[in-house]
């Protein structure tokens, strides 16, 4: 049941950010999940300990968490920008 969870917040997690990364129409319901479970990782790595909040990957399902994880998918796309187009928007 976790992993389904997992899931579901990690797509909505990459969703938001490629809203905010405005990079929605380039990518599909797959890319979502993928850039929002690893940008959640990358900010458990990087923002979590600043925060003192965990990541959904750490089962942290609080407003601190999901939180983390967002800026970890928005860093995690502006990375992904600055390899594709030079610029990370």
């Amino acid at each position: 049941m976790n992993l389904i969870i997992w899931l579901i917040v990690g797509g909505i997690i990459g969703w938001l950010a490629s809203i905010i990364m405005k990079t929605n129409a380039q990518q599909g319901a797959f890319l979502n999940v993928v850039v929002g479970i690893v940008g959640s990782m990358l900010g458990g790595w990087l923002i979590s300990p600043l925060l003192g909040a965990g990541s959904i990957n750490q089962s942290d399902f609080s407003f601190g968490g999901l939180l983390v994880s967002l800026i970890g998918a928005v860093i995690l796309l502006a990375i992904v920008n600055l390899f594709r187009r030079g610029k990370a928007r």
